[in-house]
């Protein structure tokens, strides 16, 4: 049994129940999952997913700050939703991380799985700049990485953050929900 993987995952569901309540403290637990996670993925291979949580640490920071100080003099950073012309940059930007984090896989690991693991990595890092952005539709993008995953995980021996993803898969829909309700209350 690993007790760094079932760490990372209860420290997961405490980010996951912050996130849907759309709390501060989803950044601590932002901030601790991957530095667990770094050891963890490193030992299954997920190079990718390595590299994706060192950007989830400063990811982690850079959200605190954003969500404790707001933007433009606002004292709290509301819940919206993704400007709908952002969406074709964003777009973009998957498409070249795809193909780049891919590239260097294929290139310069031993990686079992570079395109899954590259799709995942690219999503994650435009859903966490959502994320810190507040932006309702960042759960629809944690839908497909959390769905993939899952899958990745299972096939990659590492069970309890499978069963993480596949849970938060399914909580990423009621978080898309919530948020949007947010939105019609503020």
């Amino acid at each position: 049994m690993d007790w760094l993987e079932i760490t990372g995952t209860l420290v997961g569901v405490l980010y996951l129940w912050f996130e849907y309540k759309a709390s501060i403290w989803l950044w601590v637990a932002g901030i601790v999952m991957p530095a667990i996670s770094l050891l963890v993925y490193y030992r299954a291979g997920l190079y990718a997913d390595f590299g994706i949580n060192v950007y989830y640490l400063l990811a982690g920071v850079y959200g605190w700050l954003l969500w404790l100080r707001g933007v433009s003099g606002k004292k709290e950073l509301p819940v919206i939703h993704t400007p709908v012309n952002l969406v074709p940059l964003l777009l973009v930007v998957v498409v070249v991380l795809l193909g780049g984090i891919a590239w260097v896989l294929i290139s310069f690991t031993d990686s079992t799985v570079p395109w899954a693991d590259s799709l995942t990595t690219a999503l994650s890092i435009i859903a966490m700049w959502m994320l810190a952005h507040k932006q309702a539709e960042q759960w629809l993008v944690w839908i497909v990485v959390d769905a993939v995953s899952c899958g990745l995980y299972f096939y990659k021996g590492l069970p309890f953050y499978a069963v993480l993803y596949g849970l938060y898969t399914i909580i990423a829909f009621f978080g898309y929900f919530k948020w949007c309700r947010m939105i019609q209350k503020e």
